[in-house]
């Protein structure tokens, strides 16, 4: 079962390019972030008459994710519990059954958190990160195959930047933020990317400034968290770093997953 996670920068402006890699890249799962539109107005028709079953948590003109699905969906939730207050469309989980029993899905967008001197948005990244934990912590004790996947808006390490020095200052690379990932992975979950490879240059965001694709200056920062039911199914994960290449591309490129799961 392919599960793949892609901060799609604008379905609608980008649906042209959605569903040619949905027909070239053949995956069963797709967890979409900055969809940037309603429910009502995301393009569902074209979607489905690919196969996919299809839920959204949209919000007007930002943020906003979606799980697109060969499988039909047993549960949906929206919204990540812990603050009534949070307007923001950042989250949507999903439900599957599949010949090991529950597959849970979540498909993120964390808060970017800049700038950094701007107290209420870097408290705002803190703060849900902190609500993530918290929900993943009740989460793992299902003890169910789950996959959090998403643009989580974290550089966790040098490595993971071509030019650490130049993120010294962003929200994505402060200690506090990467601390806060490393607390959630220290649950129990597996980072898909990093168990096949501890290179550098393995990247899945390029601005669009100052030919930073052409450059190659980008920064690792959607992931793949594994709870270990997940993980002791996984087989590969791979970066589909060419769709950064297509024309009026995403700044961000699919980060794919394989399980040995099957339907139910």
């Amino acid at each position: 079962m392919k599960i793949v996670t892609w901060n799609i920068n604008g379905v609608r402006a980008r649906i042209g390019n959605l569903t040619h890699w949905l027909t070239e890249s053949a995956p069963d799962i797709v967890c979409l972030q900055e969809i940037k539109t309603v429910d009502e107005q995301f393009p569902r028709a074209e979607i489905e008459a690919l196969g996919y079953n299809v839920e959204t948590n949209g919000q007007k003109s930002f943020n906003g994710v979606a799980i697109l699905s060969k499988l039909p969906f047993d549960e949906v939730n929206r919204g990540l519990p812990g603050d009534d207050a949070d307007d923001h469309a950042r989250f949507i989980e999903g439900v599957f059954s599949t010949d090991q029993g529950a597959l849970r899905v979540a498909s993120l967008y964390l808060p970017n958190g800049n700038p950094v001197e701007d107290e209420r948005k870097f408290s705002y990244k803190l703060a849900w990160m902190a609500r993530l934990e918290r929900w993943a912590e009740e989460r793992l004790r299902l003890e169910e195959a789950l996959v959090l996947a998403g643009d989580y808006n974290v550089i966790p390490e040098p490595a993971d930047a071509r030019f650490p020095e130049n993120w010294l200052g962003d929200a994505l690379f402060q200690p506090q933020t990467r601390q806060a990932f490393r607390r959630l992975k220290n649950l129990g979950f597996t980072e898909a990317v990093r168990s096949v490879t501890d290179s550098a240059g393995v990247y899945t965001f390029w601005d669009y400034q100052a030919g930073a694709w052409q450059k190659n200056n980008g920064i690792r920062i959607d992931h793949l968290l594994l709870s270990p039911e997940a993980a002791n199914r996984f087989s590969s994960a791979s970066v589909e770093k060419h769709v950064r290449a297509w024309e009026k591309p995403s700044d961000h490129v699919p980060v794919a997953i394989e399980l040995s799961l099957q339907p139910a």
